[in-house]
Parts: C-alpha cells; sequence; structure tokens
C-alpha cells in the first residue's frame, strides 16, 4: 500500500514537473510578441468562465459554454507562430537529426566567398541556408533554379537592378533550390527601427524555422546571421565562416548535425 502510495505522488510530481516546463517555455516564447497580450486576454476569458460556473451565472455561464470551441480554434490561430517555433525546435533535436537532410559542409566556403564580396562592394543579399526544418513554402513563392552553389552564381543572382536581386536565395545541402524567394517579417516590437526588410525577414525567418540566415547590408556591407531566433550583426570573414562552420559540421566528424 505505501509503494503504491509512493508511486502515486511520483505521477503527480512528474505531472506537475513536466506541465510547468511547458508553461514556461510558451512564455518564453511569446514573450515581447503580440501573442503576449492575446495569451493575457484568453486568460482573461478563461477566468470569466470559472467565475461564471462558480457562481452561477446563468447567462455568462451559457455564453462561455458555447464559446469553448471557439476558443480552441482562436488559440490555434492566434498562437500559429509559436506553433510552428515548437515543433520546428522539436523537429531539430538531435534524436531527430539524423532522419533529415541538411547543408554541406563544402559549399560554405564558395557562401563565403560571395558574401565578402557582396560586402566589400555594398550589395545587398539574403541566404537561407536550410537545415533540419523543410523550406518548401518559402521556395514555391520564388524562382526555381536547382543550381549548384558558387559563388559566382550567387553574385550573378544578387547584382543591382535584375529580378531576383531583392528577394533571398534558399540553399539545400548543395544545391541553390530557389531564388527571389519572400520570407516572413519578424514581428518583435524590440527590433530596433535602424533595420532594414533583409534584417526583418531574415530574423523572422530564423524566429519560425532552424534555417541559419545571412544577411549582407546594401547600406553598409555589414554582414549579419539570424538563427534560432536571434540576429548576430557585424561579423568579420573569419567570424563568418567558423559561425558557419559551427553550425554545418559534417555529420562524419561528429558535429552539430
Amino acid at each position: 500500500m505505501g509503494q503504491l502510495l509512493g508511486l502515486n505522488w511520483l505521477l503527480v510530481l512528474l505531472d506537475i514537473s513536466l506541465l510547468s516546463i511547458l508553461i514556461y517555455r510558451l512564455l518564453l516564447l511569446i514573450r515581447g510578441t503580440r501573442a503576449a497580450h492575446m495569451m493575457i486576454g484568453l486568460l482573461t476569458i478563461v477566468v470569466l468562465s470559472i467565475a461564471a460556473d462558480w457562481l452561477e451565472l446563468g447567462g455568462l455561464n451559457w455564453l462561455m459554454s458555447n464559446l469553448k470551441t471557439v476558443w480552441v480554434v482562436g488559440f490555434l490561430i492566434l498562437f500559429q507562430p509559436e506553433l510552428r517555433r515548437v515543433l520546428a525546435q522539436i523537429g531539430q533535436s538531435r534524436l531527430l537529426a539524423p532522419l533529415v537532410s541538411g547543408t554541406r559542409f563544402a559549399v560554405l566556403g564558395e557562401i563565403v566567398k560571395a558574401v565578402e564580396e557582396l560586402a566589400e562592394e555594398r550589395i545587398g543579399g539574403l541566404i537561407v541556408l536550410e537545415r533540419n526544418a523543410g523550406l518548401r513554402n518559402y521556395v514555391e513563392t520564388g524562382t526555381r533554379l536547382d543550381a549548384a552553389v558558387t559563388s559566382e552564381l550567387l553574385l550573378t543572382i544578387f547584382t543591382p537592378r535584375t529580378t531576383l536581386h531583392d528577394g533571398a536565395v534558399i540553399i539545400h545541402g548543395d544545391r541553390v533550390v530557389a531564388a527571389g524567394c519572400i520570407l516572413p517579417l519578424s514581428q518583435n516590437p524590440r527590433l530596433s527601427q535602424s533595420l532594414g526588410t533583409r534584417h526583418r525577414a531574415a530574423l523572422g525567418l530564423a524566429e519560425e524555422t532552424d534555417a541559419v540566415v545571412v544577411v549582407v547590408s546594401e547600406e553598409t556591407g555589414g554582414i549579419s546571421i539570424a538563427a534560432d531566433g536571434k540576429l548576430v550583426r557585424r561579423l568579420d570573414e573569419g567570424t563568418l565562416r567558423s559561425e558557419l562552420s559551427r553550425r554545418f559540421a559534417r555529420r562524419d566528424g561528429g558535429g552539430e548535425e
């Protein structure tokens, strides 16, 4: 009997711990975003529903009961970006990484070479390196190429006043799969007003997927990397190379992927 009670307590503690972790992670994901205000609104409705049931307020209780289905649909719609981000983080775990393909280490030199020249010439560039999360939705917004990754190709794509200059290049493995792609803009209200569309688009994709996005500023020639929902600015060639190498180490060398 004592062992059974002990097991029940362990299960209760495990349940509480898992629920606490989930709530904590959710709060971290929505902190500083529009979803934080939406969450407050939803919690207010839930509290009103509980109060109406407890105080036996017939009219309010009837209204809240009929809105329960709408709450579920509303939650999925309002928190769609956050839910995508959670699923992307689960998909990029080390246990699942061997099941999906990533960018090959061999193409990084070509990318760094192209980025360095773009920065010297102050030509804007937006290069997306796909990792575990598929980017098919964003590929379909651009022009499909399916070409080998070379610095010459990247420089040609980002040549000013060309058709594909303003969009993003998406790289999968050792292939440029598409160019001129449209990325989602970050909705983070804490971003600096000095950040342009390229940086906001890079961060927006990094917030929703596990892709690594390299940005070259057209105004300053500065190099930045967006990954894991964060933007790192003012990189030089050496730092860029080391950052990409760390994130896209060879599978056979025991690296990240």
